[in-house]
């Protein structure tokens, strides 16, 4: 007789989580585990930090400036390869697209993230990031500090809203400690993850995000992440550049959007990793062999821009010698930034693991210091170089995320440059409305809307995106075939309870609905009974596929003013059917759960 096993480690780890908590109610425990997930969440963005500056130091800091270094070339594919079958032969998950992937478990997993996104994000952007790859570590640990926040709610047993709210922590705090942004991470969570605040759930989330913060103050120290000492302050006469540069930011936005999708399709016309190692080493080792500034996530190089200091962002490349050259400059600075979103969208889709966090603050900068210096050196103009990077620097994050408060207070708590208020408002709206007239959704939301899995804002949309079509038709219809005549069906509808049957051939291709309405004044002729059922056949309002969005479905019913509709798979195969009522009554339960 097999001997029965005593509690694992975990139960007894709950059991004194439970004994140690129980005193506290719902929203105590929540402040509690909020504090918990966001020095968790700084400790990861400490991690990654250190990993990050262990791989620059001891592959790049000793190259010479004055002269380009052929690993350039070598480094960053190297650093895909790494991190691609580090997350195919270890972690065995995808692991990119870290917003994304918060937002798609909100919608679609309960909010639950696997134990292992706690680390494996940090471990495959740190690879991917030293060795040069042309991406940010921000989106990573995004994902990091979500995972935590999930994985303390499931262990602490917590339900759906409990548990969404330790995940938007989570990521919150992992924004607010990288960047020691506090009030960035907040809006983060508000306007991307689109996380509905309430008295219940701004405490947590503030007491996250500052938890984090005030750790990655004592381990980082208390400079801004941009060591800038902005002195210039706004002028109006400066109002009609920041007008265009706000366009410009839009516009780029919506280029990097565009790339995104234009890349993504090429490398996905590849069947095999190595034929994408191959076109992604050769794309990214060309373009950080002639711009250096586009090894990792470029920090460095918008700083010197900040400060007006251009000629260093030619160290260590091809056009050393013509540092002294403002045309060569100009475009080095316009080159710089077309490519950097090439090189950014090459290195994910060949496999690496970063976010777009980096290389939209990076495009922004470079957009920024490129009109600034462009007016003065071409023009005569006097334009601060140092706010007109940092204000393009969150016009183009604004375009790119579409999220203007997120871009606003980022920028302000980098830099220290609260006089930038005015400019940075300016051109948030205007960037955010031109990309938006370009292309609606963020660069995270765009697949998850498509498929109708983004949770927004407007309740009644979300509450939408957990409804299933698959778990709300009914199949227990009485299928009949165009061989069956009216004295069959009667036989049918006297022991069924349904008032519609589907029409289907051999192969259960929907042919055709029978209506109960429609045979009942022949129901009770006998000499009609050898009718051929055809004669009563009609076709349906409209069909409704299996995989289809229950928004659409309820669109579909409000245009056919209709209760029930046949579902079908793609071939035209029926399927089942399902009903108005249904969706409305599933909807109904569905929001209590949300709610409570």
């Amino acid at each position: 007789m097999a001997t029965p096993k005593g509690p694992t480690l975990w139960d007894k780890t709950y059991t004194r989580f439970i004994s140690l908590t129980r005193r506290l109610n719902d929203n105590q425990l929540m402040m509690l585990l909020a504090c918990v997930v966001g020095i968790c969440a700084a400790l990861g963005a400490y991690l990654l930090e250190m990993l990050l500056h262990f791989f620059k130091a001891g592959l790049v800091s000793w190259f010479p400036v004055d002269e380009a270094s052929f690993l350039y070339l070598f480094y960053p594919i190297m650093g895909v390869i790494i991190a691609s079958l580090f997350v195919r032969y270890i972690v065995r998950d995808d692991i990119s697209e870290g917003v994304t992937k918060v937002l798609y478990s909100m919608s679609s997993q309960n909010s639950k993230l696997k134990r292992h996104n706690m680390w494996t994000s940090v471990v495959g952007s740190a690879v991917t990031i030293g060795f040069g790859g042309s991406v940010g570590p921000e989106a990573p640990i995004v994902l990091t500090g979500g995972a935590i926040g999930s994985n303390v709610g499931q262990f602490a047993r917590l339900n759906y809203k409990q548990t969404t709210l330790l995940l938007c922590c989570g990521a919150g705090a992992a924004v607010a400690a990288i960047f020691k942004a506090p009030i960035a991470g907040l809006a983060f969570v508000l306007e991307i993850l689109m996380f509905e605040l309430t008295g219940n759930t701004i405490i947590p989330l503030l007491l996250a995000t500052v938890s984090a913060t005030t750790l990655s103050l004592f381990l980082r120290g208390f400079d801004t992440v941009l060591s800038v000492n902005l002195t210039e302050s706004f002028e109006l006469r400066t109002i009609p550049m920041y007008i265009v540069l706000g366009i410009m930011c839009g516009l780029a936005a919506y280029y990097f959007t565009s790339v995104k999708d234009v890349v993504g399709r090429l490398f996905g016309r590849f069947d095999k990793q190595y034929k994408k190692w191959i076109a992604g080493g050769i794309i990214i080792g060309v373009l950080v062999f002639i711009f250096p500034t586009l090894y990792g996530e470029g920090y460095e190089s918008f700083t010197s821009l900040m400060h007006g200091n251009t000629d260093t962002l030619l160290d260590t490349s091809l056009f050393y010698r013509w540092r002294d050259k403002e045309w060569v400059i100009a475009l080095v600075l316009l080159a710089t930034m077309m490519f950097k979103v090439v090189a950014t969208m090459t290195t994910t889709a060949a496999g690496g693991v970063g976010g777009t966090f980096a290389p939209c603050l990076f495009v922004g900068a470079y957009m920024g210091a490129l009109i600034a210096f462009s007016c003065n050196h071409f023009l005569g103009m006097d334009l601060p170089i140092m706010s007109f990077t940092l204000v393009g620097m969150a016009g183009v994050m604004v375009g790119v995320m579409k999220a203007p408060l997120t871009g606003v207070f980022l920028i302000v708590e980098l830099s220290g440059g609260y006089g930038l208020f005015i400019p940075l408002m300016i051109v948030a709206a205007v960037s955010y409305v031109i990309d938006y007239y370009l292309e609606p959704d963020s660069i995270y939301t765009k697949q998850l809307r498509e498929r109708g899995l983004l949770l927004t804002h407007d309740k009644d949309s979300s509450v939408m995106v957990f409804l299933h079509v698959n778990e709300l038709m009914e199949t227990d219809f009485m299928k009949i075939t165009p061989s069956n005549t009216l004295g069959d069906i009667v036989k049918v509808v006297r022991g069924g309870r349904r008032n519609i049957f589907p029409v289907v051939d051999d192969t259960d291709k929907l042919l055709g609905v029978v209506q109960l309405d429609d045979i009942r004044n022949d129901m009770f002729d006998v000499s009609k009974y050898e009718k051929s059922i055809k004669e009563y056949m009609i076709q349906p309002p409209d069909k409704i596929l299996v995989n289809e969005q229950i928004a659409s479905v309820m669109k579909r019913f409000e245009e056919n003013s209709t209760w029930m509709l046949p579902v079908i798979d793609k071939t035209g195969r029926y399927v089942g059917f399902i009903s108005k009522s249904r969706i409305l009554a599933a909807y109904r339960e569905q929001l209590v759960n949300i709610t409570q």
